[in-house]
């Protein structure tokens, strides 16, 4: 069943009654004779009955349930919430979604669950996928959301809820190995199935047909990415998975592909403890109400409903963004960008799930719309007559952008664009920048235009002309405001004309759709969710620079930084170069223990909240509490890139980037580099090469973690490695000068 938390305040409520029904039984023992007052009284025996014979835990202050009476105290409402004990596959989880990863989207409907009954959702993550119908069995989850096929079984073992998917499994192999033409083709093949799969009956039944196929058993631990890497290097021949995580998969990836089809149309379904009667009716009855059961064939035709009619009946809005800075991206495991929060609120207002679709480049984030393969497009877009014409419809502004010219700092200022004569700009054609240069060449002589493939995004753009490939471009204020913050080689030659208007798209005709997302518009633009939000991704912060002393000033004591005592203590324990540890603390906050990020990473090492949970930290801005939350995630890091088999004299440096950009993104790179030729186990000149290249949207949009800005790590480790080498030289300098 549900277990039950009690919050804080509850708590000290609880201690309050304690204490006032022992000072009311003492004053009753001391007034035998007195009258009970007639004032209003509360009885807490109801609700700690309802409790006892309902079986659920509580707890409350030291673990000690008050004991009962009536005593005349003020009404208190004490505040219970129930927790629904998720049970999901660890191997079966993407972090970076871009087109409703089916794992993911389970979540979000069980979300949606706990939202209606005031349930707060514990995700347990398992590692082996055969253990999960165990632990729902010995009680340790209320129900197992992980893509769970029902099978007879299964069926014997836990109570299934309607299926909530209907799907089919297929054959896959690696992009390069020998494509099968016929399922006779299968004799003398491999298949590779983790065990506890129902992937297992399937393959069995084709081995009885074909007899000369083979079946090898992996460790149930082993995750979809890992196996869809081993067939893509040919150390797996063929496995078989569900349409829906196939799909998933070669959306961002082209090392697989989907074969034969292996088996028959399955469900998919919620496992819950065959006990637990009430959790599965109100789960079927969720399922019901949010016309979420799957059916084989759909009675109602949409030919006739309206967009937002189709949206309302399937209670999921679908948003294509840009997997970029500004949009859409992942940082130390957390799904940012401004686009992502404003659909996210728009989705939660009308009670609505979201899906985010990326589009591959600037021209598909439109025809996506007229294509039906997404409802409204975000991504700072201009109204433009041929934009409209192309069937687009565009809402009220959102944000206003004046469109500035960009070089690099050491082009000579300039007062007027006639000085912009016989200079080269560099754009996207499908931009409306484009029509502002075409413009612009209207009225000034020689200015050669030049188009750019559609998937550079502007900032890929704007960090060429930093690096002089291109000589010039034209972006939007809030995006070189961005640029800006992160490089100090471009600059601001002059504003293009007034600010101008940018708003949400649609494909013309979805009046209904246009109408709610104007509300919303109207209903934020400029207010607080807004601001803060804008402000959180777009005000050009000079970082942390100036609120700190640089360690130069540390001269040549030999003290590094005011912590070098903590740092040594945990260093020592975990094995690292506590000059190395100070060097990062330096990169990561300057030293301010009270340090705060953009993305909310607190403390000295700059960890997120929940990170810091995890690791059983309370307040990372205590100094001595964020350094050991700092040192115990470095050490944690760095065992997930030994499992990668990283070379140790290699490892510090795998780790450093993981910790800053994520394992994620480090192992995409890992996986580029290795198809580039290069080296995937040497981070400097190979894998940050590959890291670098994460930034452009062609290699980005094939890995499975998206976008990142590469030149993060990139930067990070280097500033590090030489600050390092920086406080070893003066370390060394003391030690001569003290013999």
């Amino acid at each position: 069943m549900y277990k039950f938390l009690i919050t804080k305040t509850a708590q000290k409520i609880y201690f309050v009654l304690a204490t006032m029904l022992i000072i009311g039984t003492f004053i009753v023992s001391l007034q035998p004779n007195t009258v009970v007052s007639s004032n209003p009284t509360i009885s807490i025996e109801p609700a700690i009955q309802s409790i006892i014979t309902n079986n659920y835990s509580v707890v409350a202050t030291n673990d000690v349930i008050p004991d009962v009476a009536v005593v005349p105290v003020p009404p208190v409402a004490v505040s219970i919430q129930k927790v629904l004990r998720v049970l999901t596959w660890a191997g079966g989880e993407i972090t970076f979604p871009r087109r409703g990863h089916p794992q993911n989207i389970e979540l979000e409907y069980l979300q949606r669950f706990a939202d209606e009954n005031n349930l707060k959702i514990e995700k347990i993550r398992v590692k082996k996928f055969v253990d999960l119908i165990p632990m729902l069995l010995d009680g340790k989850g209320d129900l197992i959301a992980a893509n769970l096929t029902k099978t007879r079984y299964r069926a014997k073992l836990v109570s299934f809820t309607d299926p909530y998917l209907l799907t089919k499994e297929y054959l896959v192999m690696g992009s390069q190995s020998k494509s099968l033409n016929s399922a006779k083709d299968l004799n003398g093949r491999e298949i590779v199935i983790q065990k506890g799969k129902s992937y297992e009956s399937t393959a069995l039944g084709l081995q009885k047909v074909y007899p000369k196929l083979k079946i090898r058993l992996v460790d149930s631990a082993i995750s979809h990415e890992a196996l869809y890497d081993k067939l893509a290097s040919g150390e797996y021949d063929i496995t078989i998975q569900d349409q829906n995580l196939i799909k998933s998969a070669i959306a961002y990836r082209d090392d697989i592909k989907m074969s034969l089809q292996a088996s028959a149309t399955r469900h998919l379904g919620w496992g819950v403890d065959p006990s637990n009667k009430k959790l599965l009716k109100q789960l079927n009855q969720f399922l019901k109400e949010q016309n979420l059961v799957a059916k084989v064939k759909r009675t109602s035709k949409n030919s006739n409903k309206t967009q937002w009619q189709k949206i309302k009946e399937s209670r999921t809005v679908r948003f294509v963004l840009r997997n970029n800075l500004s949009s859409y991206y992942i940082w130390r495991g957390e799904l940012l960008g401004f686009h992502y929060e404003l659909a996210k609120r728009f989705a939660k207002e009308h009670k609505l799930r979201y899906e985010i679709i990326v589009a591959p480049n600037n021209v598909a984030l439109l025809d996506y719309l007229l294509e039906d393969k997404a409802d409204i497009a975000l991504g700072f877009l201009t109204p433009t007559v041929q934009r409209r014409d192309k069937g687009i419809a565009f809402s009220r502004p959102y944000h206003y952008a004046s469109e500035l010219v960009v070089a690099h700092k050491d082009h000579p200022e300039i007062s007027s664009t006639v000085e912009l004569a016989n200079s080269n700009i560099y754009i996207r054609p499908s931009s409306s920048y484009w029509e502002s240069a075409v413009e612009l060449k209207k009225t000034v002589k020689n200015i050669n235009l030049i188009g750019v493939p559609e998937n550079q995004e502007t900032e890929l753009i704007i960090e060429k002309v930093g690096d002089k490939e291109y000589e010039m471009t034209i972006a939007d204020s809030h995006i070189v405001d961005i640029e800006m913050t992160f490089r100090d080689d471009i600059q601001s030659l002059m504003a293009l004309g007034a600010p101008k208007s940018q708003s949400w798209a649609v494909a013309s005709g979805n009046n209904k759709l246009l109408e709610k997302s104007n509300a919303f518009i109207k209903k934020h633009y400029k207010g607080l969710f807004y601001n803060v939000i804008y402000n959180k991704y777009f005000k050009n912060q000079k970082r942390l620079d100036t609120h700190y002393k640089d360690y130069v000033r540390q001269n040549n004591s030999g003290v590094l930084s005011p912590y070098d005592d903590i740092v040594k203590e945990y260093a020592s324990q975990y094995d690292f170069d506590w000059r190395l540890l100070v060097s990062q603390m330096h990169q990561e906050s300057r030293f301010n223990p009270n340090a705060k990020s953009m993305a909310g990473a607190k403390g000295l090492f700059q960890l997120m909240p929940r990170t810091a949970k995890e690791l059983g930290i309370r307040n990372v801005h205590v100094p001595k509490q964020g350094i050991k939350a700092g040192v115990l995630y470095m050490n944690w890091v760095r065992e997930r890139m030994r499992k990668d088999e990283v070379k140790e004299n290699q490892l510090i440096w795998f780790t450093l980037a993981s910790y800053n950009a994520g394992a994620g993104h480090v192992r995409d790179a890992m996986r580029l580099a290795k198809q580039k030729g290069w080296r995937d186990d040497v981070w400097f000149g190979h894998v940050e090469k590959a890291m670098l290249l994460l930034s452009q949207s062609k290699y980005a949009a094939k890995a499975r973690y998206g976008y990142v800005r590469g030149q993060e790590p990139v930067h990070y480790i280097r500033e590090i490695k030489r600050r390092f080498e920086t406080y070893d030289n003066i370390l060394r300098k003391e030690r001569l000068t003290s013999h």
